[in-house]
């Protein structure tokens, strides 16, 4: 039947692209559905040092640019759609989108994650207004100007140091009392004289009118709180799982999720998830391409056993 996939991704990221190009590689009729940004969360990420291989361009939006012409020159399609519904349950499984109906004899759920929001007062009042989840995206907008980098952990501390190319004053507030990126960030971000450091911290108030303006700060052992004079707030606190579309419909844990075993596959047959959706030690561009690459796989000894 031509109108039925082997394989449908939903999700365009590391994860989605490696299962695309393993999926076309062995001859599935393979369709990626992405609804924003191809490359996801890699895309925005400046450098991605520690991906083998990424020793030439290694920025973010170079690397995931080129896993998705990859896949495409092994024939998988794609499509920029929002998915808005998934039918799970029976042999041939259902993907709607705000534009059209796809069918599938299997779906690999890899929609990845996005940044926490902090919830302090302010925030989404000025979000877009100097308040960002992204330096990649944003950075050229401080230009001379003064930011704060909330978080510790690589993302953090990564982005920090990027923001240092264009903002006058980087200042990092984390809620401990050291960081806890990788050492080799950790002394890149030591060394460089534009990054400060407020420990034991954390953004109780983001003040602004129509813009930011400043920071109030709150010291988590004395509750003594400080006022921070600065033209943006960079939020790197977490992420949570985009896992809506699956909810109700395959199992998850507590935080949303997906649970899968360890060739990716979910509590649903024929349904895999794979990257940082589902529940795993480790989120990185490299673990995210891995579980693509067995959840394809996956998905080809499943079509095989069941269809043919």
């Amino acid at each position: 039947m031509q109108d039925l996939y082997d394989i449908i991704i939903i999700g365009g990221g590391p994860a989605g692209l490696s299962a695309g190009l393993y999926g076309a590689r062995s001859r599935a009729r393979t369709l990626i559905i992405e609804k924003g940004k191809w490359g996801g969360q890699a895309a925005s990420t400046e450098e991605l040092e520690n991906y083998p291989g990424s020793i030439e361009q290694p920025t973010g939006p170079e690397i995931t640019s080129r896993m998705k012409k990859q896949a495409e020159e092994f024939g998988v399609e794609t499509k920029a759609q929002a998915v808005t519904e998934l039918k799970l349950e029976g042999k041939i499984k259902t993907v709607v989108t705000d534009s059209a109906e796809y069918r599938a004899k299997t779906v690999i759920i890899a929609t990845g994650a996005k940044p926490r929001l902090l919830g302090c007062p302010g925030e989404l009042e000025l979000r877009g207004k100097g308040v960002s989840y992204c330096a990649t995206c944003d950075a050229d907008f401080f230009t001379d100007l003064r930011v704060v980098v909330v978080g510790g952990g690589d993302s953090a501390i990564q982005e920090a140091i990027y923001l240092t190319k264009f903002a006058e004053k980087v200042t990092v507030i984390h809620r401990r009392d050291q960081l806890r990126a990788a050492k080799s960030i950790q002394e890149k971000a030591f060394a460089n004289d534009k990054i400060d450091f407020i420990w034991d911290s954390v953004v109780a108030e983001i003040k602004g009118d129509g813009i930011v303006e400043g920071v109030t700060v709150k010291n988590v052992k004395t509750n003594e709180l400080s006022e921070v004079e600065t033209d943006g707030v960079f939020m790197f606190v977490g992420y949570d799982p985009v896992s809506e579309l699956a909810k109700g419909l395959v199992d998850m844990d507590e935080k949303g999720y997906i649970i899968t075993d360890e060739n990716m596959k979910t509590s649903i047959e024929g349904v895999f998830a794979a990257g940082d959706v589902r529940k795993k030690s480790l989120r990185q561009v490299v673990t995210a391409a891995a579980d693509g690459a067995i959840a394809a796989v996956s998905a080809e000894h499943y079509i095989a056993e069941k269809f043919e």
